[in-house]
């Protein structure tokens, strides 16, 4: 089918989305099936290395559509209360997905799972209420947003080694994991940083022209090596921070990053505009990232192949890890092209019926 102007000028924000859910399906493989005695390997580290970063991408990405929702409400001519409502819309779809996922999770373990593993703090649940703060932004224009966003995300970065020395004793743990930093869960800070960065580029990419834009990534590969670079340096001086740790709460590790994303998205767009039109396996995960998340958490944490849960060597869980990628592109397929191969059919059956009234 025809690719609009305007679905081929973005496919550059699938085909990033689909580098972090092809990171995410190789780092969860070798996390689940790679047998104990190899987690010191190369292999292993390099793996779980880059694993934190589809979770940043993704959180990003979000950013940048929720920018554009807001956008397209403020040029459809809607008040700054309906562009607000709107936002908080998508952050309620995205959390009520998230709470159904942990749902459905604890469901197909039963009864091998605590009740409590439903309110676990994860990608999604942040994502939502990252998406509800920033839905204030949407009383803004769209050109103050680039600007007013990029200010919020490294206040959010900041404040994270603050929000870690708080005395969180008196306050419920489940509070705590949706607003502290904490290796077991996505809280706002420092994860939220992201969502804020992603709506100041969105807004960027809405009032650029395709020509402004092509230059403008230019500069956001730039941008992404700079931050790279200094944030990597500066984590080497003496903190400012009574106390931090780079993993958890660290802003420069936000901004590294940040530098890391911004890269990966030039290169998207670099790569798309030299293969748009073509069909890419990567841009597919991308398009249905969310299912993707959905269906390889349950087969790779869940009892489907739970014989080989901490049980395979390292080649092993790279056969497996290609298996899955393949299975999941073929679960995008088949969720966006559906209804093409349904209408590819139609046309035979009554070709067929009026082949079987003549046999009759």
């Amino acid at each position: 089918m025809p690719i609009s102007k305007t679905t081929s000028r973005l496919q550059f924000l699938d085909w990033a989305r689909g580098v972090g859910a092809a990171i995410m399906l190789q780092g969860h493989t070798y996390h689940s099936f790679l047998r104990q005695d190899l987690r010191t390997s190369s292999t292993f580290v390099l793996s779980d290395f880059l694993g934190g970063l589809p979770s940043a991408v993704f959180l990003f990405l979000t950013g940048v559509t929720l920018a554009f929702l807001m956008d397209s409400r403020e040029r459809q001519g809607a008040s700054a209360p309906a562009r607000v409502m709107a936002s908080l819309r998508r952050a309620g779809y995205i959390l009520g997905l998230g709470f159904l996922v942990r749902i459905q999770l604890w469901l197909f373990a039963w009864p091998g799972s605590a009740w409590t593993d439903m309110l676990r703090v994860d990608v999604l649940n942040c994502m939502g209420v990252a998406l509800a703060v920033m839905a204030v932004m949407a009383v803004f224009r769209t050109v103050e947003r680039v600007r007013l966003c990029a200010i919020l995300g490294v206040a959010i970065a900041a404040a994270s080694p603050l929000v870690s020395q708080i005395d969180w004793s008196g306050v419920h743990p489940l509070i705590k994991s949706y607003v502290a930093p904490d290796y077991a869960s996505f809280g706002f800070f420092p994860w939220g940083a992201f969502v804020a960065f992603g709506v100041s580029l969105g807004s960027l990419i809405r009032i650029l022209t395709h020509e402004q834009l092509e230059r403008a990534m230019q500069w956001v590969a730039v941008v992404g090596c700079v931050l790279i670079v200094a944030s990597q340096h500066l984590s080497q001086l003496p903190s400012l921070y009574a106390k931090s740790e780079f993993w958890l709460d660290s802003p420069f590790m936000i901004l590294i990053k940040l530098g890391v994303i911004l890269i990966l998205v030039a290169f998207a767009f670099l790569w798309n505009k030299h293969t748009a039109g073509k069909w890419s396996w990567v841009r597919q995960l991308g398009t249905t990232s969310l299912l993707v998340y959905w269906v390889h958490i349950e087969l790779i944490y869940g009892r489907w192949l739970g014989a080989w849960h901490s049980n395979l060597g390292i080649g092993q869980c790279t056969v497996s890890a290609v298996v899955i990628m393949i299975l999941m592109v073929l679960l995008s397929l088949a969720r966006t092209r559906y209804r093409q191969w349904m209408a590819l059919l139609s046309p035979m059956r009554p070709q067929a019926q009026v082949a079987r009234a003549s046999g009759d």
